[in-house]
């Protein structure tokens, strides 16, 4: 699988927005946003995001994100099967997602869908909110590495190993934040 940086853009010192491409139409991606079931495939699991307001619960296992066996890196072992509580914070289906993150402390993660055309999707997401260069490099690695678990998952090309993809994707966005600083 290709997956490249260059749809990384840093907004601000603490925010940052990325784009993909799904091989999806805007109502399927809206499900594996806020349908756990589905979103535990690319991102957690946890409880399905139904309305503006409310909390959604998103737990932790990337376990299985990998289409080959991958076991978590022991410096990450700790978080398997963490639980969030994160309130939402938009709810405009099938258009806009939002949630808090890090229960607020780590700012809000919004969602925008488009029609792509083709029965594809334009997936904005913007992390606004984040607290330093250090979580702005473990978020924009995370939520790359996710991204192309989505993509792949969704476009047929799975992710092989999604640890190796998330140091790979960790260590280009944090040389990315630097060189932006």
């Amino acid at each position: 699988m290709t997956d490249t940086l260059t749809d990384m853009e840093i907004l601000a010192p603490d925010t940052f927005r990325m784009v993909r491409v799904l091989d999806a139409d805007p109502a399927t991606v809206w499900r594996y946003l806020t349908q756990a079931d589905l979103r535990r495939q690319w991102f957690s699991g946890g409880t399905d995001a139904t309305g503006f307001g409310e909390t959604v619960e998103l737990v932790f296992n990337h376990d299985e994100l990998s289409a080959d066996h991958a076991p978590y890196p022991p410096e990450y072992a700790k978080w398997k099967g963490a639980v969030g509580r994160e309130k939402v914070i938009e709810f405009d289906p099938p258009h806009v997602f939002a949630i808090s993150w890090d229960e607020g402390k780590e700012g809000v993660a919004r969602f925008e869908l488009d029609d792509a055309g083709g029965g594809r999707t334009r997936l904005t997401l913007t992390h606004s909110g984040i607290t330093g260069p250090a979580p702005m490099a473990d978020f924009g690695g995370g939520w790359h590495s996710h991204l192309a678990v989505l993509v792949g998952l969704l476009g047929g090309d799975p992710v092989r190993d999604f640890w190796v993809q998330h140091a790979d994707s960790e260590a280009r966005v944090a040389a990315a934040i630097a060189t932006a600083g």
